[in-house]
């Protein structure tokens, strides 16, 4: 059996050992709903990041060998949990073509974005966009750069919170709007998976309500210097006052975060709103917000291991992307963009 086989049985692993949490959760509570975000687990989220940090994966450059075997794990969590693909779509895959990646600064192969879906209960129609990029910089002067912060902590976060979704959908909890789960390819070279989509959307854009995007949650910034837990939120209240108070709504009532909003500065230095794939949405007039952990010694190195993921700090900070999630979900109405 080889590494990828062994990689293949651990998701299954996982589905077993998480199916059991669920079981208890049924027979044993009747969690309300200010409590559905603590059926996030750590234990889940690292048995997935161990296997897509591995050597194995090569560092999951777009188009590579090692971002293939990416998407086939990805496809097949998504798949052994039924989780279903997009109603508009046969499979799990939006194809993104290396033509449309020509202007990357070195030369991409075919790659492929994956989607998973949960219908929404009474406003099906109205769709929340979950994202995390899912590749990273692959092998570099015969290094592997492993991308475990970047993003191997945003695609685990994405799975698992789809993971906690099915399993309410499952007790008969479903919310009002539908959720699309994201996985992006080409970020690290130009946002050109999130810009594919929204260029050849499966969910028509004005059917989009907001974008959550996660990129970076697994560690803490060499530039933070306060104490406590912390996230970074960028963009939310760029476009929707109502998406940033529903942001700050739903921390309130769950893990409650120091919400950080330094690199949220219209004229802040390193322009971080402009650098990850929620922008693609925003370009659009999709209200938009992306958490981030900050930058730290090991960003686009090869030493971003799964060795120095921090999990209880990724584990709070997904449970706050989760309870967001469902805060938008279950709201009156969708996120309105401000009035000029």
């Amino acid at each position: 059996m080889n590494n990828y086989k062994i990689a293949l049985s651990l998701l299954a692993l996982s589905l077993s050992i998480t199916s059991c949490k669920t079981a208890i959760t049924q027979n044993n509570e009747t969690p309300t709903q200010a409590d559905y975000w603590k059926q996030i687990s750590a234990d889940s989220m690292a048995v997935n990041l161990k296997v897509l940090t591995s050597d194995e994966f090569e560092g999951r450059r777009t188009g590579e060998p090692g971002q293939k075997k990416a998407t086939e794990y990805l496809v097949n969590f998504y798949k052994q949990r039924h989780i279903a693909h997009p109603k508009q779509t046969d499979s799990y895959l939006q194809p993104v073509p290396a033509a449309f990646m020509r202007k990357a600064m070195m030369r991409l192969k075919d790659s492929e974005n994956v989607m998973a879906f949960i219908e929404g209960s009474e406003k099906p129609e109205e769709v929340l966009v979950i994202s995390a990029h899912y590749d990273h910089m692959g092998i570099l002067l015969d290094q592997i750069y492993y991308g475990a912060d970047d993003n191997g902590s945003g695609t685990v976060a994405v799975m698992e919170i789809a993971r906690v979704f099915k399993s309410l959908e499952q007790q008969g909890i479903r919310p009002k709007r539908s959720v699309l789960f994201l996985h992006v390819t080409g970020e690290e070279f130009g946002l050109f998976g999130s810009e594919y989509y929204v260029k050849n959307p499966i969910i028509p854009l004005k059917d989009i309500v907001a974008n959550i995007n996660i990129d970076m949650i697994g560690r803490k910034s060499d530039k933070y210097t306060k104490e406590g837990d912390y996230i970074y939120i960028v963009g939310a209240d760029r476009l929707s006052k109502d998406l940033h108070q529903m942001s700050e709504q739903a921390n309130a009532a769950s893990v409650n975060l120091d919400l950080d909003y330094t690199y949220d500065a219209l004229d802040h230095p390193e322009q971080i709103y402009y650098r990850s794939d929620h922008y693609s949405f925003a370009k659009k007039n999709i209200p938009a917000m992306f958490y981030f952990n900050g930058t730290h010694a090991d960003y686009h190195m090869p030493t971003d291991t799964y060795d120095k993921i921090e999990f209880d700090l990724l584990k709070k900070r997904t449970q706050l992307a989760f309870a967001t999630a469902w805060t938008i979900l279950n709201a009156d109405q969708r996120p309105q963009i401000n009035k000029l």
